[in-house]
């Protein structure tokens, strides 16, 4: 684990001003005719050709730990994808130096279509830590799945003892108590660290952020047990223990209220202007034969519109957010501009 204080994100609100529109910007749709339009374009780029695969299970590597919100949400999307390729896939988490071991293990896999996995958000920050020379270049994108805000939990026991029942009445306890409050999120850089950032320079708190490197369900896990007061991770990863009434949440830095949580209003409803988000995607190893990554391009459309991985997905609060293989690479592009110039701005 790893300490920052309030210090280190004095230029928070730039940083996120930037993240906040890689995250959330638009070409967001789980529509039927979006899922076919994609699923007929792979078909005529495969110039109609067809292919056997695939003859066997597909392994899907996760660069999260298990229990977190990527490895929840891909785990729901491969039975989706299963479903349509005939196939199981089976989800790897391949953890370790903040995201860093699996997002390599993805690039180096064998090309030959048996091995894809799930990128995110940190994907963005290596280069510019000088932690990782990998960027999404080292990719050939399949399509983005996914974008979560992060939200502002604590200890329930933690809040009850110290009258805490709302944002600002956290605002103000750590007003008072400037630097004490500890405040987990998930590895250095990762977009829940930066959002602890963010949540101090935008309301003027000190506080320690908690880094990480395995995830934020270790984050979670410490706030409930209360060895840290709280993280500022997604509604879906801390979901279990607020349930359990082991959390509260004081509130979620998104427009509108979460539909699984709706009595958690927003931060901008307690009178802070604050909105992040993070991603989520399928990739491949580069150099994958087209007419594989075309079978992989339908089967990601085809588990968009999944039944079972709607429903999964409303009622885990994590929003659907798809963007084909295309569209997908050309957010990834511009993510990589401004993720670095976020960074700048936080002093990463």
């Amino acid at each position: 684990m790893k300490k920052i204080s309030r210090r280190d994100f004095l230029a928070a609100s730039a940083a996120v001003g930037a993240a906040g529109v890689l995250t959330a910007c638009g070409g967001s749709s789980s529509s039927t005719a979006t899922s076919t339009a994609a699923s007929t374009a792979a078909s005529a780029a495969a110039g109609g050709k067809s292919t056997d695969y695939p003859t066997k299970g597909i392994s899907v590597i996760c660069p999260w730990s298990a229990g977190g919100g990527t490895d929840s949400c891909l785990r729901a999307f491969c039975e989706a994808m299963g479903k349509n390729l005939g196939v199981t896939l089976t989800v790897d988490n391949q953890t370790g130096g903040g995201g860093i071991l699996g997002h390599q293990a993805i690039a180096d896999a064998n090309t030959d279509g048996y091995t894809i996995g799930m990128i995110t958000f940190e994907l963005a920050t290596y280069k510019k830590l000088g932690t990782s020379e990998l960027t999404w270049e080292n990719y050939a994108p399949l399509c983005r799945v996914n974008t979560d805000a992060a939200a502002i939990t604590v200890g329930a026991k933690w809040a009850a003892d110290n009258g805490i029942t709302d944002l600002p009445g956290f605002i103000d306890y750590c007003k008072a108590h400037p630097g004490e409050v500890q405040m987990g999120g998930s590895s250095n850089a990762s977009v829940w660290h930066i959002a602890g950032g963010y949540l101090m320079s935008a309301t003027g708190i000190d506080i320690q952020m908690i880094t990480y490197q395995e995830g934020a369900a270790t984050a979670v896990q410490n706030a409930a047990g209360g060895f840290i007061q709280g993280v500022t991770v997604s509604l879906a990863e801390a979901r279990s223990f607020i349930e359990s009434g082991d959390l509260i949440c004081l509130g979620v830095m998104d427009e509108e209220r979460n539909p699984v949580f709706p009595d958690v209003p927003t931060c901008k409803e307690q009178g802070y202007d604050i909105t992040y988000y993070t991603q989520r995607g399928m990739a491949a190893p580069l150099g994958v034969d087209d007419a594989i990554m075309t079978r992989l391009e339908e089967a990601c459309a085809a588990a968009i519109e999944d039944p079972d991985f709607v429903t999964f997905m409303n009622n885990n609060g994590q929003a659907i957010s798809y963007l084909d293989a295309q569209g997908y690479a050309d957010y990834l592009k511009q993510a990589a501009v401004d993720v670095a110039a976020a960074m700048d701005a936080v002093g990463l």
